[in-house]
């Protein structure tokens, strides 16, 4: 471990197997506060889903892990270390961006959208941050590309271009683009809620997978049945905070807090 993540989990009282650690985490763009102090820890190779209705702050949480969103206040840390920032002191600096590339390059997105670039093929979707961001050699990203293709079920769309692919299998192939920078941890923004129902399951199969490797997984989902069954942590959201939280299994049977029973009873 680095000095700097040793200090900073010293410092913060970081936990020794958290992953992602967030403490008071704010949130406004102007009057509108959108986080409102949010605490999560996510140990290495777990799961934490986090359900709420919109505009619970949900995805703008899971958008400041890896600094798409800059935080108004509080701290987060992602194995030990800043994302968009360095600690000098008592002050946090942002960092520059090529510096703030490869710290986010160790934590992968899946959105809503596929954001796969259209004029480019299957793998070349796959090998193109790990060649240009990390310097991976072409033969050396093909062949990892590869791997990870095959894991998805998606071999014998290698030389297809997205438009060719139904929403499922684009998903998966943003899902193995992903994969390809060997990521820290994965971060899913509702990635399910663009797809018809009947290609769901395939995409929420790769994930099934991905959290039995013991990937460590960050997941904004509507899919309750899926939080009961993979999730080791359910967070439930709603106004900017964190209303309740505990195992899936049991907070989905017996929701402690009133506005937790109406939503589930909602979605159920």
């Amino acid at each position: 471990m680095s000095n700097v993540k040793a200090e900073n989990r010293v410092r913060f009282g970081v936990p020794a197997d958290a992953m992602v650690f967030a403490r008071g985490v704010r949130k406004s763009y102007g009057q509108l506060e959108v986080l409102k102090g949010v605490d999560i820890d996510v140990p290495a190779g777990s799961v934490a889903c986090i359900i709420g209705p919109s505009g619970s702050g949900k995805s703008t949480f899971l958008r400041c892990i890896n600094h798409l969103e800059k935080l108004t206040g509080g701290i987060l840390l992602v194995d030990g270390e800043f994302v968009g920032y360095d600690l000098r002191g008592d002050r946090l600096y942002e960092v520059k961006d090529d510096e703030l590339c490869q710290r986010r390059a160790e934590i992968g997105m899946l959105f809503q959208s596929f954001n796969l670039f259209s004029h480019m093929t299957v793998m070349e979707n796959v090998i193109e941050a790990p060649t240009q961001v990390r310097r991976v050699p072409v033969d050396r990203a093909k062949a990892e590309a590869e791997v990870l293709l095959a894991r998805v079920g998606l071999s014998d769309k290698i030389d297809r271009y997205p438009r060719e692919l139904s929403g499922g299998q684009q998903q998966r192939v943003a899902i193995a683009r992903a994969m390809a920078m060997k990521p820290k941890v994965l971060l899913f923004d509702e990635p399910t809620s663009a797809l018809d129902p009947e290609l769901v399951g395939e995409v929420l199969q790769v994930m099934r997978d991905l959290a039995g490797s013991g990937m460590t997984m960050v997941v904004v989902t509507h899919e309750i049945g899926f939080a009961r069954e993979i999730g080791d942590q359910l967070i439930f959201m709603d106004g900017g905070a964190i209303v309740e939280r505990g195992n899936p299994r049991e907070m989905i049977a017996n929701p402690q807090s009133p506005r937790t029973r109406e939503f589930l009873s909602r979605v159920l």
